[in-house]
């Protein structure tokens, strides 16, 4: 952010130019050429490169163990370099995993219902015990409903904030925060000390549905930031889904609305999962059922709830024919039972029967 330009203009200008170094770098004609550029803004853009002193960005990075990664670093989140206009920097506490390729966004408004509470519990917890990473914003709310019930069943959860890693709003979550940053990540693309403003949430969704495979909305009024995060989520291309409530009730009036449009409606982690398509890439994940050691290939989120008999199958069938005799084979198993669960992949749409013998991989 530079000084004295307020977010959502410097954040419309992101978009115009399609980077924020292309903002700082354009010339003052061709700053001025954009609608609402005008000679102040343009003398402090054309300023900011001299203005702003890294020097001490860096040494509260490094006192505070704070990571700078920028689009370049093999840890930046794949999925967020992919959408329109993906931060050039993140900072970050905590470490990132490959599973955290395989995330989900659950968020909604900040004044929940014991209804709203428990919903993102369920699900959070669901999700987050079939492998997946919950993503939120750390705001009050459902929000925070979901990040304290990842963490609470051992699972991995990354929060996306307005303001800087160092500066934690609301601040009453600053233990949350510090919960989060050594079971996941706490990021975002402010200085670490900035604190937060209105226009900077909006910026903040884009970036926790650009992480996501998809966003559940939990509760949301009709105005709700979490209608925001449901258009950016469609707009780059990630699955939406929301919990219905009740219709007397104004904190469902955005979900409803959602599920009018075409949101998926979600009671259960099955609907999330099964909704879920096929990943853009496969992942690669070391095995994490019973101490496995060997290394497998994700490449639908449905199959982290597979069984370890299901899933000691589904790894050895390639996405090329595969016979049967093979299966045997590898995996050891009685034939009856190969059968049975080859019968539930396919139900599941993780595999597809080729022959009587013979199958493949989706």
């Amino acid at each position: 952010m530079v000084n004295g330009i307020g977010p959502r203009t410097y954040g419309d200008l992101v978009e115009q130019f399609g980077s924020a170094e292309k903002v700082l770098a354009a010339s003052p004609a061709e700053l001025r050429s954009i609608q609402g550029v005008g000679q102040k803004l343009m003398r402090a853009l054309v300023s900011a490169n001299d203005e702003i002193d890294v020097t001490p960005v860096l040494e509260e990075c490094r006192q505070n163990n704070i990571r700078i990664i920028d689009r370049e670093h093999e840890d930046y989140p794949p999925l967020l370099a992919k959408i329109h206009d993906p931060p050039g920097v993140l900072f970050c506490r905590g470490d990132f995993q490959p599973v955290d390729q395989l995330g989900i966004a659950i968020v909604g408004t900040r004044h929940s219902t014991n209804y709203g509470d428990r919903a993102a519990t369920n699900l959070a917890r669901g999700l987050s015990m079939a492998g997946l990473t919950i993503i939120s914003g750390m705001a009050r709310g459902v929000d925070a409903a979901a990040h304290k019930a990842a963490l609470e069943c051992g699972g991995r959860t990354i929060a996306v904030l307005g303001g800087g890693v160092m500066n934690i709003y609301p601040p009453e979550h600053k233990s949350l925060a510090n919960l989060i940053a050594a079971n996941g990540v706490v990021l975002s693309e402010a200085l670490p000390l900035q604190a937060p403003r209105s226009g900077c949430f909006p910026r903040r969704n884009r970036i926790v549905t650009g992480m996501s495979l998809g966003v559940i909305v939990v509760e949301a009024g009709d105005r709700s930031g979490a209608l925001i995060s449901a258009r950016l989520a469609g707009d780059q291309g990630r699955d939406v889904f929301a919990v219905p409530g009740r219709i007397d009730s104004r904190m469902s009036r955005g979900c409803h609305k959602l599920i009018r449009d075409g949101a998926m409606l979600v009671e259960t982690v099955d609907d999330v999962l099964d909704q879920l398509g096929p990943l853009v890439e496969p992942l690669k994940l070391n095995g994490t059922t019973l101490g496995a050691q060997q290394e497998e290939t994700v490449r639908h989120p449905a199959e982290l709830k597979l069984s370890d008999q299901e899933r000691t199958v589904l790894n050895c069938i390639e996405t090329s024919p595969t016979e049967f005799d093979l299966i045997v084979e590898k995996t050891q198993l009685p034939p009856a039972r190969i059968l049975a669960t080859v019968s539930v992949l396919e139900i599941r749409r993780l595999i597809r029967r080729l022959s009587s013998t013979s199958f493949a991989r989706l």
